[in-house]
């Protein structure tokens, strides 16, 4: 079977993208001064940590960083037949009447942001919950919605979408590995191809 892999971001990108939400937080709440940012283990809290970087270069505040670990309150823990590898949670500061910034690599089904919602509950009830994902890729089973994007690409659900990062791979990047299927992208076109042709 062919494997097709589609690089969507390269380095720069992912930099360009992330300056480019860290702008956009700071524009929605007015500055720095009430956020909060938390990570979702593990890509997602190296992306919070950068978001973190570019605030304090931008607003000379360091905006407190935690990270959270969703395993055990996925609604679908309990139907697995392998018991989920916890890792840590560590807030460790007060969320109460703050804009928290949740941070994720990859938004999907939406069910593990709809777990980071109860937990970041159990630890107080901020001002408000904002969603940043550096990638969407569609597919939504619950209805939740970023509030800040890298980047939309069109995936189907048999694609695997992938981040590497510099903090535990060699370099970064996001890409989609198409298990013997024509990019998303390219099959678009041959259908509106077809159509014009008259084709079915």
């Amino acid at each position: 079977m062919s494997v097709n892999k589609d690089v969507i971001l390269d380095d720069k990108k992912i930099k360009r993208a992330l300056t480019r939400i860290a702008h956009e937080i700071l524009e929605h709440n007015s500055g720095a001064e009430s956020l909060v940012i938390i990570g979702i283990v593990t890509r997602g809290v190296f992306l919070a940590q950068r978001i973190a970087r570019i605030i304090e270069e931008l607003e000379n505040i360091k905006v407190p960083v935690g990270l959270m670990d969703i395993s055990l309150y996925r609604d679908d823990v309990h139907s697995k037949l392998d018991q989920p590898i916890v890792q840590r949670t560590e807030i460790l500061f007060d969320i109460k009447d703050r804009n928290v910034i949740l941070v994720d690599d990859v938004l999907y089904t939406g069910r593990t942001i709809r777990a980071a919602l109860n937990q970041i509950n159990d630890f107080g009830r901020p001002r408000t919950i904002q969603l940043v994902a550096l990638v969407d890729r569609g597919h939504r089973e619950l209805p939740i919605k970023a509030d800040y994007v890298g980047v939309n690409i069109p995936t189907a659900k048999t694609d695997k979408v992938v981040l590497e990062v510099s903090e535990k791979e060699d370099s970064d990047s996001v890409y989609v590995i198409r298990d013997g299927n024509e990019p998303v992208e390219k099959k678009k076109k041959t259908a509106k191809s077809k159509k014009k042709e008259g084709g079915k």
